[in-house]
């Protein structure tokens, strides 16, 4: 049999349908392909647990504790009885292992175990172990009869993703464990190698086949840690493979235009710059000008911090697009951020006789038609707006660089349109954020873009001051607040929600706003959350702008604003309910003067023990990468990217928080591979072509079609 065929007979086998394997049957099929997805062999082996229990090692009565997670206890069943009448009907039994009594209650099936349990017989018992008058009681507990098989234990219990359906029809974590056996049993010599020899002897990993086996039944701790080493491995593998080939591709299919003229940026620089770049700047600019000159279309992601600089670099960039006879524009997600990036950038342009205009949805229509009229004729040098440059009717004579900013704002599609608007050849692309990306999450999500990061603050800006004070500090938090507005000072106060919530024991916004009206009674405030109509936003923002407000009442909507060097404290009541990441982005609004800056986190005392840990984080550092790693380990790449992006989708078994040196030695490998042998051609990376053939044509799983 020739490989092409023995490839369709394995690629055959893991498309049965799944009421196909022994065990399984048409009515149970049915509930795994509407509860879980799953409808053939090659989906079952994929559904991967989520934990593992450790079934190892029994426990005596005597030596439970509420510390552990869960127990197991090898004893006799000695009687049950039953208490309560209608809801509150329970069964209780009572079983021992000589060294003391296990109370074992359910609430729920109570007819089917009342009729099948076994007095003075030998079982298995595991659960989570609670303390309750005085003895140990375990709800809703496993319950085996002893065999030769698992009286002595030695066994790693997966845990699967399930739904409630399921278990009522008692289809659990073990029922799925025994269909799983069933199907490695006969798959086995279905199990392709998708990884070459070379990387599986380089890294010490194991088989395809056996990972797979000991993930789902693992033989012991170390096997179990073998079998997700690999998968992992080989996940990530492929998903920075696919990343790394779509880069080169990009890099080789899409010409851009060849910026090699640089009289303006000169200028600038010699003349007009009003402060010295910081080396990280100049790094970035360097990246930047490096990618111009290749004749390729750019494709990078700039990340900085806030207040980091990222809006010079976008000028000087721009600068190097108008030395050579083309257009740039700058596209932000609000109205707000646009004027604030057109006002920053005209002061410059002004200087060199750039014309520079802003398009937004406000934009009044005789001065709507005078700009397209120039963005048509190249008059009109650079335009910044929001998503109104990407309206049909916007075109260019030769727009040559796009730059998006908080680009996590705007959709692909959204993207897409900037880059038509040069019919001839598509324009370069810089996409800036806010967010410090962790290296992981960006090799992940960002893997296909080159990457350049400011991890600088321009000289002289101090580091803000941030400090945790509790409620009861509230009046001494007033006083100093009182103090800075003395100096001539602005203040945020930001809370987490807009009305009164029953569930929550939270300061709501409008409470916040008569309290603080209360304690300042000769200030004016401002006041701005999200249920506001856009203009009325817009005037009491510009109103804080011109200080003629010098406290602003605000929810998160102030978390990408306006840039007021005035402003120099932030208070977030009821930090507990902030995200890390988020908390600093809120500071991010304050520090952008000369002045100290103070951000202080308001709290109730009662917090968790990881609301302690984003609280001292937020003390102790004001560096946004190292604040982004911790949210990545709080928090996890799902939650963090805020939308589940095309690189995390297909991450089964691979974490990015815990696996940062495996997908390091993933993408390092499929760098080399793609190097030296782009197109798969050698002998020894035949599994490679093999298996992301075989994903291409999972595509479409015509089993699923009925």
């Amino acid at each position: 049999m020739t490989s092409d065929a023995i490839q369709t007979v394995r690629t055959r086998f893991f498309d049965t349908k799944i009421e196909f394997l022994k065990g399984v049957g048409p009515q149970k099929a049915a509930l795994l392909n509407q509860e879980l997805g799953i409808f053939t062999f090659g989906d079952l082996i994929q559904h991967y647990p989520f934990r593992h229990e450790d079934r190892t090692v029994f426990h005596k009565i005597k030596d439970l504790n509420d510390q552990l997670p869960a127990a197991q206890v090898k004893g006799r069943l000695r009687e049950w009885t039953m208490t309560g009448e209608g809801n509150k009907k329970r069964l209780v039994a009572y079983f021992t292992d000589g060294t003391g009594i296990l109370e074992l209650v359910w609430f729920q099936s109570i007819a089917w175990y009342e009729k099948n349990l076994r007095p003075n017989t030998e079982y298995i018992v595991f659960g989570k172990p609670v303390a309750f008058g005085g003895r140990w009681s375990i709800m809703h507990p496993e319950l085996d009869l002893i065999t030769p098989e698992n009286e002595n234990g030695g066994f790693w219990q997966p845990i699967y993703p399930l739904t409630e359906k399921l278990r009522r029809k008692f289809v659990e974590s073990r029922a799925i464990s025994r269909m799983m056996k069933s199907l490695l049993e006969i798959s086995r010599p279905h199990i392709r190698e998708t990884l070459p020899d070379t990387l599986v002897q380089k890294y010490r990993l194991v088989s395809k086949a056996d990972a797979l086996w000991n993930f789902h039944l693992p033989q012991s701790a170390q096997w179990l840690h073998q079998a997700q080493r690999r998968l992992k491995f080989e996940e990530l593998f492929y998903n920075q493979f696919r990343l790394i080939k779509n880069k080169l591709l990009h890099k080789t299919e899409y010409p851009g235009m060849i910026f090699n003229h640089t009289n303006l940026v000169k200028q600038f620089y010699e003349h007009h710059l009003p402060f010295t770049l910081t080396n990280a700047q100049i790094k970035v600019l360097a990246e930047i000008h490096e990618d111009l000159k290749t004749g390729r279309q750019m494709n990078r992601l700039l990340q900085g911090d806030v207040g980091s600089g990222k809006t010079i670099v976008a000028f000087i960039s721009m600068l190097f697009a108008l030395d050579n006879d083309a257009q740039a524009c700058l596209m932000a997600p609000t109205e707000i951020l646009a004027d604030q990036h057109y006002q920053g950038l005209k002061k410059f342009a002004d200087l060199l006789g750039v014309n520079i205009c802003k398009l937004t949805g406000s934009t009044k229509k005789k001065e709507r038609e005078l700009i397209h009229k120039q963005l048509l004729d190249g008059s009109m040098h650079i335009i910044v707006g929001t998503h109104a440059l990407i309206e049909d009717i916007v075109q260019f004579k030769n727009l040559g660089l796009c730059i998006i900013d908080e680009q996590h704002r705007f959709g692909v599609a959204q993207r897409a349109k900037l880059w038509a608007k040069n019919s001839r050849i598509y324009p370069h692309m810089l996409v800036m954020t806010a967010t410090p990306i962790p290296r992981t999450l960006a090799m992940t999500l960002y893997g296909d873009l080159d990457i350049s990061a400011i991890n600088e603050l321009p000289a002289g800006r101090k580091p803000i001051k941030t400090v945790h004070r509790y409620d009861a500090h509230r009046l001494s938090v007033f006083g100093f607040l009182k103090d800075e507005i003395a100096k001539g000072r602005q203040i945020y106060m930001v809370y987490p929600l807009i009305e009164e919530s029953e569930k929550m024991d939270l300061k709501d916004l409008m409470d916040g706003y008569e309290s603080v009206s209360r304690a300042f009674p000769d200030v004016p405030l401002s006041i701005l959350h999200g249920k506001m109509k856009s203009a009325d936003k817009d005037y009491e923002m510009a109103r804080f702008v011109r200080g003629e407000t010098k406290i602003m009442v605000a929810t998160t909507v102030i978390e990408v604003g306006v840039n007021v060097p005035n402003a120099s404290v932030m208070v977030i009541e009821n930090a507990e309910r902030f995200g890390l990441s988020q908390l600093h982005q809120l500071r991010g609004r304050v520090g952008r003067g000369a002045e100290q800056s103070y951000c202080i986190l308001i709290t109730d005392y009662k917090i968790s023990k990881e609301t302690k840990l984003r609280i001292e984080t937020m003390c102790r550092t004001n560096d946004g990468f190292e604040i982004a790693e911790v949210d990545l380990q709080l928090r996890g790449p799902g939650d963090l990217s805020g939308t589940q992006q095309s690189g995390l989708l297909d991450l089964l078994v691979a974490n990015l928080a815990q696996d940062g040196e495996i997908l390091k030695a993933a993408r390092q490998s499929a760098e080399e591979i793609l190097n030296t042998d782009p197109d798969l051609l050698q002998p020894v990376n035949q599994p490679i072509r093999s298996h992301i053939e075989h994903m291409g044509k999972e595509a479409t799983n015509w089993s699923r079609i009925s």
